[in-house]
């Protein structure tokens, strides 16, 4: 089991392009379970997976059962060092309404309850999504300090997502939030950056910000098939079976000493919640050999 003798493992990472020990590796809960699924699942299926954690993935139907979700995840002694945050919440900062930012702000603290009480550092959030998108920006702007003063309070690192967008696109608003918020912190999901065409921004000395200031904290690595804003085909991938660089990618976080996690996020579950495991653990030991790491 992935348990908590994990987190002692996690004594290196990446420096000057050379790979002290793994233990960054991590799969989302959410590549594993449908929707709302049965997170005791987690146990038998971490002793099968050969990455060093877990992303765990809050969702809806869990807020029903928060004690129980959190004694179990307690219990289990899986290493999870991320914690990403049910999705509604950016939905409900971006309509702006006093009801919704309410809401928001509660189910955002649950979920930091959740994340301090297992270990987590780092927490994930949508600061936009669902179909308001990013239609109303400025909301998202205005709620992102209530949210990092309540992770705070939590000892958490708030983690903004590049999510993909309907009105604009998510590198435009990571300049923004890093002009209103110069401390502000981000994930950058490979996926979401390919869907709008954003993936090569990355290398580029206009937005070498990101990383010399030590901005980007976290990556989500999945794979694209899709074309610019091709709605049909966003669904989280396995490396090689799209059309990113990852090659690429992967020269480059180790050439700028990138020391932190990855998530593998792709959907390794069919409609019946058979966990394809083979498949995830391929995509740990391609990371692993990108990286230069030893495997598992």
């Amino acid at each position: 089991m992935l348990a908590a003798k994990a987190a002692s493992q996690r004594t290196g990472g990446i420096k000057g392009g050379a790979v002290m020990s793994s233990g960054k590796i991590l799969c989302s809960t959410g590549a594993l379970l449908l929707y709302g699924g049965d997170y005791r699942l987690l146990e038998p299926l971490s002793k099968q997976l050969r990455c060093d954690g877990f992303e765990f993935m809050m969702d809806c139907p869990y807020y029903q059962e928060m004690e129980a979700l959190k004694r179990f995840l307690q219990e289990s002694g899986l290493y999870i060092p991320v914690v990403h945050c049910e999705k509604s919440i950016g939905e409900n900062i971006s309509t702006g309404k006093e009801a919704q930012w309410a809401d928001a702000y509660e189910k955002f603290e649950m979920n930091c309850d959740i994340a301090q009480s297992i270990g987590a550092k780092m927490i994930v959030v949508h600061l936009w999504d669902g179909l308001t998108s990013d239609s109303n920006f400025q909301n998202n702007i205005a709620g992102y300090p209530r949210l990092n003063q309540i992770a705070q309070r939590y000892g958490l690192d708030l983690l903004v997502e590049n999510v993909v967008c309907s009105v604009e696109n998510p590198m435009k608003h990571f300049c923004e939030l890093n002009e209103t918020y110069p401390n502000v912190h981000f994930v950058f999901d490979t996926k979401m950056a390919a869907f709008h065409g954003q993936i090569d921004l990355l290398y580029e000395t206009e937005y070498e910000w990101l990383w010399r200031r030590k901005q980007i904290r976290h990556f989500h690595v999945n794979d694209y098939a899709g074309g610019y804003m091709d709605w049909g085909n966003l669904r989280s991938l396995p490396i090689g079976k799209g059309k990113i660089d990852f090659k690429r990618f992967f020269d480059f976080v180790k050439k700028i000493g990138y020391d932190d996690f990855f998530t593998v996020e792709a959907t390794a579950h069919n409609g019946a919640g058979v966990v394809d495991v083979d498949m995830l653990n391929g995509q740990f030991a391609y990371i692993r050999a990108s990286l230069g790491a030893v495997e598992k």
